[in-house]
């Protein structure tokens, strides 16, 4: 499995960014993805996860200001972010989740906001 994905930059505080992330196969035991961000120093954070039912979780720091979809197939997902804070900066990592094996993580992807 490899997570590919795409969205990342540069944008001003109020702003607006999509990431996404295709997984190159859901496996059998596929479970949820969704994204999770980390900021040098501190602890990583959820930002939202979509289970293989639908079930969406927000993280509380997010909530409110992101939302998570995916494509017909279900191999993309896409967080949409808005109002975008100097505090979110971060690089955000697309993640799926597996019932019956280890987590796949992709590269992450450098979101920077700032005027």
């Amino acid at each position: 499995v490899e997570l590919m994905e795409s969205g990342g930059g540069l944008v001003q505080p109020g702003g607006s960014l999509t990431l996404s992330c295709t997984t190159s196969e859901i496996p059998r035991d596929f479970d949820a993805m969704g994204w999770w961000r980390q900021v040098p120093g501190k602890q990583s954070e959820l930002v939202t996860t979509i289970t293989k039912a639908g079930r969406i979780n927000y993280g509380d720091s997010v909530k409110g200001r992101v939302t998570i979809s995916r494509n017909s197939a279900g191999n993309t997902v896409f967080l949409r972010m808005d109002s975008l804070e100097p505090e979110d900066t971060a690089v955000y990592y697309c993640i799926l989740d597996r019932l019956d094996s280890a987590n796949h993580w992709g590269r992450g992807t450098q979101v920077t906001v700032s005027s």
